[in-house]
């Protein structure tokens, strides 16, 4: 198996929601709506220079949108198809996370996730994100994360 990550690019557009749709799908039922990451305009992130797919063996497999705050890298979307899940690809796209943040001199990676989504949530705590808060945000119950950038 070849994992690669590159910058997304517009050609990508369909791949990147069709992996977003199969990775978030099951979803739909626990939290009685799509979830965010189905309705973002990928092409609009795209063009901010904001995505990163993960290709396994050619195929586009994953993707990571990072959006810069204030004195914080916002892990918008991580998005892993479920044909790639366990091989390591989410993974490679947190360790680009704490690179970019890294790189451009940010202190802190943040994250939120659906507080339905709790197999997420404990992975975040394993990973050892620390929780912030909980709050309804753009019509969601969201569990808020933030972690410092590990120093390179």
């Amino acid at each position: 198996m070849s994992v690669s990550i590159r910058a997304a690019r517009a050609a990508d557009i369909d791949a990147i929601q069709s992996c977003v749709d199969a990775a978030y799908q099951h979803y739909i039922e626990r939290i009685g709506k799509p979830p965010g990451p189905m309705l973002d305009d990928y092409a609009a992130r795209v063009a901010a220079g904001q995505a990163w797919v993960a290709e396994v063996d050619d195929e586009l497999r994953g993707l990571l949108v990072l959006i810069p705050g204030d004195g914080y890298l916002l892990l918008d979307n991580i998005a892993v198809h479920p044909d790639a899940q366990g091989q390591g690809v989410g993974r490679r796209l947190l360790d680009l996370a704490d690179a970019e943040a890294a790189g451009r001199g940010i202190p802190e990676l943040r994250l939120y996730t659906h507080i339905k989504m709790t197999e997420n949530i404990a992975l975040y705590h394993h990973l050892g994100w620390e929780e912030t808060g909980r709050g309804e945000q753009d019509g969601y119950e969201r569990v808020f994360f933030r972690r410092p950038v590990p120093p390179r």
